[in-house]
């Protein structure tokens, strides 16, 4: 049987000549080196080392070895076309405990990128913090301490000191939302804590960071900051009041909790009493202007009132039956391999949302991850899904919304966190299986290269 070429897709919609193309990294899902030049361990070097915490029972310790072979996927980035690489900074490389001394040889590591990138024409697009809390401070109480959030500002601090000179834009946290139900509520990442509503004072203690971060960055002089927050609509399984106020209660834990303190300034309603003081000041750190806004977005959630039948897990998690809702599946869409829904108009309306809900508080905002799970190389159901969430970027934009550019999750494949080796995020393959860890563009680097610069 014959194998038929792909249709012919249509040029993307034009965007704007200084909209900023990229992709993304992190740290502990591509250097590997975890025991080398210094570096210190971290919460996901002891998580990945307990039995039956990863579930291919792998680890990052080799990881794609982007430490040892960075020049090679500098070279891609170059080849790709794209402007920028938002790549991570591992708190534990540059300070091994966290706090105090720092390791020379990590610093020097994240030199030796920010000249190869901005060699090759690349903008580096460093992340100060994406989940790899150094291991010392963890057992000294991690982001439960409001201590943790002063150790991140002095770690901001060392590494802005020594890349400022050549880093234009800073992002200071990957999505806190993340860490503090993840790792902290349910338990499923790093550092495995299940405290539920208790885990409360770690979403307080990470935007506290974050705000201290952007006084240390102003203070070095920069002028383009923003944060990495997770974002997606929450739709409500019926129309019911129970299932309506539960995808409310939803929405106001993924979105409102991380991006209302840092555009308003405030707390949703109830949750300020719930956290660790002084709040009041705090949030005058947190709120301060930003020069743009963050947001991941892969997938919509449709949530109801608790229920016994409903699924007992969403996108690889466990749903606790104690939880104030339930997680349904979204029907009748495409899945990715890693079996999210696939639903681009749902990105048009969480940006228009946004739009609506903060209007002249919300800066100019940045797609800092999007992209999806698929195995292969010729992989058209990604370029389907960049494609797709593309164009419906763009309407958003048509719509009003400022949106000053789009990075794609991940260059590579890589060690996806709780499931180790086996999803596969990457426009880049990497050869696990046979441990060569070889760089083999795909189908989807070869198009996206091509549409920027259609787009040029």
């Amino acid at each position: 049987m014959t194998t038929l070429p792909p249709e012919p897709r249509p040029p993307l919609p034009r965007f704007p000549a200084n909209f900023l193309w990229g992709v993304s990294t992190s740290a502990h899902q591509i250097e590997g080196a975890v025991a080398e030049d210094g570096r210190g361990r971290s919460v996901w070097d002891a998580f990945a080392a307990a039995s039956g915490r990863i579930k291919d029972g792998s680890d990052a310790s080799v990881a794609v070895d982007h430490y040892h072979r960075y020049p090679e996927d500098v070279a891609l980035l170059k080849d790709l076309g794209v402007d920028g690489y938002r790549f991570s900074v591992s708190w534990s490389r540059v300070l091994p405990q966290g706090a105090g001394s720092v390791n020379a040889a990590g610093l020097d590591f994240y030199d030796r990128l920010v000249d190869a990138l901005c060699e090759a024409g690349v903008r580096p697009v460093p992340t100060l913090f994406h989940w790899d809390t150094p291991l010392a401070l963890q057992e000294a109480g991690g982001w439960l301490e409001r201590d943790t959030a002063y150790r991140f500002a002095e770690f901001t601090d060392v590494v802005a000191a020594r890349l400022g000179d050549r880093v234009g834009r800073w992002i200071t946290l990957n999505e806190p939302a993340e860490l503090t139900m993840l790792g902290h509520a349910l338990g499923e990442h790093a550092p495995g804590k299940r405290l539920l509503f208790d885990a409360l004072p770690v979403a307080h203690h990470q935007l506290l960071a974050h705000g201290l971060a952007v006084d240390v960055l102003r203070t070095r002089g920069s002028g383009s900051i923003g944060i990495a927050n997770s974002h997606g609509p929450t739709w409500a399984a019926s129309d019911s009041a129970e299932d309506r106020a539960a995808a409310d209660f939803y929405d106001l834990l993924l979105n409102r909790l991380f991006a209302d303190p840092v555009l308003t300034g405030a707390y949703p309603e109830g949750i300020a009493e719930l956290l660790p003081g002084p709040v009041d000041d705090d949030l005058r750190l947190i709120s301060q202007p930003l020069d743009w806004y963050g947001v991941n977005f892969y997938q919509p959630t449709r949530v109801g009132a608790p229920d016994p039948a409903a699924p007992t897990e969403f996108a690889g998690i466990t749903v606790p039956p104690e939880l104030p809702f339930s997680v349904h599946p979204v029907t009748g869409v495409p899945r990715t391999a890693f079996d999210w829904a696939v639903v681009p108009e749902a990105l048009t309306e969480l940006l228009l949302s946004f739009r609506d809900r903060y209007g002249d508080s919300l800066p100019p905002v940045v797609i800092t991850e999007n992209g999806c799970s698929y195995d292969g190389i010729d992989d058209q159901e990604r370029i389907a899904f960049l494609d797709a969430h593309l164009r419906a970027l763009h309407r958003a934009m048509d719509a009003g919304v400022d949106v000053r550019g789009y990075f794609v999750w991940s260059l590579m494949d890589n060690w996806e966190w709780a499931e180790g080796y086996a999803q596969r995020f990457g426009l880049v393959h990497i050869d696990f299986e046979g441990g060569t860890l070889d760089r083999t563009p795909k189908a989807s680097y070869g198009w996206l290269r091509d549409a920027l610069r259609a787009q040029r």
